[in-house]
């Protein structure tokens, strides 16, 4: 098993593909999933269907509903975790997966249907020039819109960390990115699991380790399912939770980059 929580692991009726010869078929997409029985299974259907050739790995986070069930149904590979880690800790179980069965490159998509699957190609693309790739919801594509203290703090954490790795960024929290080898083989390690860490942090992460970043835009949609994370109450507290995230990862020391594990 590529975690050690992992206590479950189900094999849908795709199989899983390795070392074959293009960018996709060489990529996994993962899908950190915390009780999203109502929209996980189509969210794989359609990666299926819009990205012939991916491979798909849902990580069942802690669920206590039917997500493992309907996500292998929908024929992903899917990894149980025995408590919820959050999306950070599950993320880093999807890239120590990728890393164990040789896969070179790794796409976050989540699980209750806000990340269309037609943005995977363009950000897959963008692996050839950069090691992490993010998927921009503010940068000319769809009208997904953010207001008050969260949209303040994007921006501020959009600045901030546009100077870190020395190119534009515009929407740093966004969950839609892809990495490339270098990166699987750093956020297989070392991917942050705290509160805004599996996004701030990972950007901080890569930059100290000399990994380069770029953004392509992307549209984002209401979720199908599921319960959103974010209400009034805590749209009002994310500014200083995601200062003190950036805080936390510009005081902790870089860590060193692991060589990338050979594909065909």
């Amino acid at each position: 098993m590529p975690h050690g929580g992992v206590t479950g692991f189900r094999q849908g009726p795709a199989s899983m593909m390795v070392g074959m010869p293009t960018a996709l078929e060489r990529t996994l997409i993962v899908m950190p999933a915390f009780n999203e029985e109502e929209a996980v299974g189509a969210v794989v259907r359609e990666v299926f269907a819009k990205v012939p050739g991916v491979s798909c790995l849902v990580v069942d986070d802690g669920s206590t509903d039917a997500t493992a069930l309907e996500a292998a149904a929908a024929g992903a590979t899917v990894l149980q975790l025995p408590i919820n880690l959050g999306v950070g800790g599950a993320m880093r179980a999807g890239f120590k997966y990728a890393r164990s069965k040789g896969f070179a490159n790794v796409v976050q998509v989540d699980s209750d249907g806000q990340h269309d699957p037609v943005g995977i190609e363009a950000l897959v693309s963008q692996l050839d020039t950069y090691d992490l790739v993010l998927g921009a919801r503010f940068a000319g594509v769809g009208d997904y819109a953010v207001r008050g203290p969260r949209r303040w703090a994007m921006q501020a954490l959009s600045g901030i960390l546009s100077s870190l790795t020395k190119t534009k960024l515009t929407d740093t929290t966004s969950g839609f990115r892809a990495s490339g080898p270098r990166a699987v083989a750093l956020f297989a390690q070392h991917y942050p699991s705290e509160y805004l860490g599996d996004t701030v942090e990972s950007l901080v992460i890569a930059s100290r380790a000399k990994l380069t970043v770029t953004q392509v835009p992307v549209a984002m949609r209401p979720r199908a399912g599921g319960v959103p994370s974010h209400n009034p109450y805590k749209a009002a507290v994310y500014l200083g939770r995601a200062a003190m995230a950036l805080f936390v990862a510009l005081i902790r020391p870089p860590v060193p980059l692991a060589e990338p594990i050979p594909t065909a």
